[in-house]
């Protein structure tokens, strides 16, 4: 059997004694409602002894069979200790009404005492004053109004975490996003369990829920996560703008509480605790569609049949009192877009997916929002939202969707630039390029950009040959000219693998190629002074010195009187060569 501890059977009995209910007991203290029930039991066998004691007096209502009725609880939060505190005997009592102001203006125990001294001449300690303030605070607890609402008016949403549930991706078990609706005057609730959020997943629930309800709220509480709330703030909040939409499409009003202030929520946060405590605690699905659907059934069978704890009525019975001051829904739902931020460029367009769509009245190089739909794009001025043009998706990459008498033909910088860019590679290449630009104006830059660029991987000369054969036989099209190019620069590839490799014959007989019979001098005459070197004594320090060394060098080649200027220059080099490493062995 589970014994509590004394101090928790004290804190069961006190709660008892105020008629607080087994799952507010459960909720404060964490216990078993079995448990609080067999001490519940216990308690009222205590009160049944103490009404049968002899004690009382036969005047009183329990002798005349009357129970009297029992004291009015105390707030929510008060101790035996501040039931137990005499005020009367407190030296703080003659000023009990300045001290609960102060108290109310959440001023600490020293402050008051320190103004007590100054302002009455307090002459009591300041641990009387401590006494004095704490059983105050517990006396007075945290006070909350309840707010009550018309039919129809608040819906409040939350994200929570649902069931664990077995993931697809990894099959591991891991718990989805909870999304729970509550309409708060009946508190009936929409519930939903998806593995990630995002604008559009957090849009597209409360469509869900909206279509549920079989209608929408006046307006919508929620809190300042990044799929509903951009920037928060107390009077002026920066809404996601899908979010925004899906919310105008509906005529509902969102209301985004204040930061860290869930309380404002309350009804969505209870019944998210609900959910949890109840419907999924221990449960595990194998998907999210079971999970889904347990959820709507345990909405429909228990959830919306129970009787609310502070109406006192049925939440099903309420929710149809509900139902008719619910805003209908329109008759088409939302069509859901994605935005993009793009700049105008020099020829008043703006380029999606590869194709081009004309922009005006927006001005060349600024920068506008484009929604993407389904089978449509709507251009937005980025800081007013208007819708400047309205354009059908395109279905192929590369279209042009701009009028003829909207083309630009007067030239830019830019046009200037692209012409100078294509002289440089050729007559006929700037000629081109002005065809390109007098037919379609600035929209044919792109063409002529691609012209210019073919330069930088492709030789100029095959790229002004290209351009020429376009001139001539009219072809305006930058894919065509661009085969040009590659189908002769394949060529040009190709003779240069088929032209004849020259081989140079063998030759002994060359103007740079010396006679046989000078290297055979050089020879002998480097044979002969490697053997005087060797010959010759070695001194201590005293060695010939170096004009003489270099007479004896020059004397040398006198014998060769035969030998060509050239031969005498090549064995004069080949001397001093062996003379400085003569010098190094000795």
């Amino acid at each position: 059997m589970n014994v509590l501890k004394p101090h928790l059977q004290s804190t069961v009995f006190t709660l008892l004694e105020r008629q607080t209910s087994q799952r507010e007991i459960q909720r404060l203290t964490g216990i078993d409602r079995k448990t609080i029930r067999r001490y519940q039991a216990i308690f009222v066998s205590r009160r049944a002894a103490e009404a049968n004691s002899p004690g009382v007096t036969a005047g009183s209502d329990a002798a005349d069979g009357q129970t009297p009725p029992p004291p009015r609880p105390p707030a929510i939060g008060a101790t035996v200790a501040a039931k137990t505190f005499d005020f009367a005997r407190s030296a703080c009592e003659p000023h009990r009404e300045w001290i609960e102001q102060q108290v109310r203006l959440k001023r600490n125990a020293q402050a008051i005492y320190q103004d007590l001294v100054d302002q009455f001449g307090f002459t009591a300690s300041y641990e009387s004053v401590k006494r004095f303030v704490r059983a105050l605070r517990q006396i007075d607890p945290q006070q909350f109004d309840r707010l009550e609402f018309a039919p129809g008016e608040e819906a409040q949403v939350d994200y929570g975490e649902g069931a664990l549930t077995r993931d697809p991706k990894s099959g591991r078990y891991r718990r989805p996003r909870l999304f729970v609706m509550t309409l708060r005057y009946s508190r009936r609730s929409f519930r939903r369990v998806v593995w990630k959020s995002s604008q559009q997943i957090w849009a597209q629930l409360h469509e869900e829920a909206f279509r549920y309800f079989g209608g929408a709220a006046g307006y919508v509480v929620l809190d300042n996560l990044k799929e509903g709330v951009i920037t928060p703030d107390l009077y002026e909040p920066e809404l996601n703008r899908l979010y925004g939409a899906v919310l105008a499409h509906y005529g509902v009003v969102a209301d985004p509480a204040r930061v860290r202030d869930p309380n404002r929520k309350g009804t969505v946060e209870n019944a998210i605790q609900h959910t949890q405590g109840t419907a999924l605690a221990g449960r595990r699905f194998e998907s999210l569609e079971a999970q889904n659907r347990f959820l709507e059934h345990w909405e429909t069978n228990w959830a919306s049949k129970r009787i609310h704890g502070s109406t006192r009525r049925q939440v099903e019975a309420m929710f149809q009192e509900e139902k008719p001051h619910l805003r209908p829904l329109p008759a088409t739902g939302f069509r859901y877009f994605s935005e993009l931020v793009r700049t105008v460029y020099d020829d008043t367009t703006v380029r999606v997916d590869h194709s081009d769509y004309a922009a005006r009245p927006a001005a060349i190089g600024s920068r506008v929002v484009v929604r993407l739909y389904e089978t449509t794009i709507e251009i937005r001025d980025r800081s007013t939202q208007a819708l400047l043009r309205v354009h059908a998706r395109a279905a192929r990459p590369g279209s042009l969707a701009l009028p003829d008498n909207e083309r630009p033909f007067n030239p830019s910088r830019q046009t200037a630039f692209l012409l100078a860019s294509a002289g440089d590679i050729g007559p006929q290449a700037k000629a081109l390029c002005q065809h390109l630009f007098d037919t379609e104006g600035r929209v044919g830059q792109r063409a002529m950009w691609g012209i210019v660029g073919l330069a930088k991987k492709y030789p100029a000369r095959l790229v002004e040959q290209a351009c020429d054969h376009a001139v001539r036989h009219h072809i305006h099209r930058y894919k065509q000219v661009r085969a040009i190019v590659e189908r002769l620069f394949e060529q040009a590839l190709e003779c240069l693998d088929q032209a004849p490799q020259l081989t140079l014959p063998l030759t002994q007989d060359h103007p740079l190629i010396r006679p046989a019979a000078e290297y055979g001098d050089l020879f002998r005459l480097g044979a002969q002074t490697r053997a005087s070197n060797e010959s010759r004594p070695i001194n201590n320090g005293d060695d010939q010195p170096a004009p003489n060394r270099a007479r004896v060098v020059s004397a040398t080649p006198a014998s060769s009187a035969d030998a060509s200027a050239p031969t005498e220059t090549l064995i004069a080099d080949q001397l001093r060569l062996s003379t400085s490493t003569g010098d190094h062995s000795e």
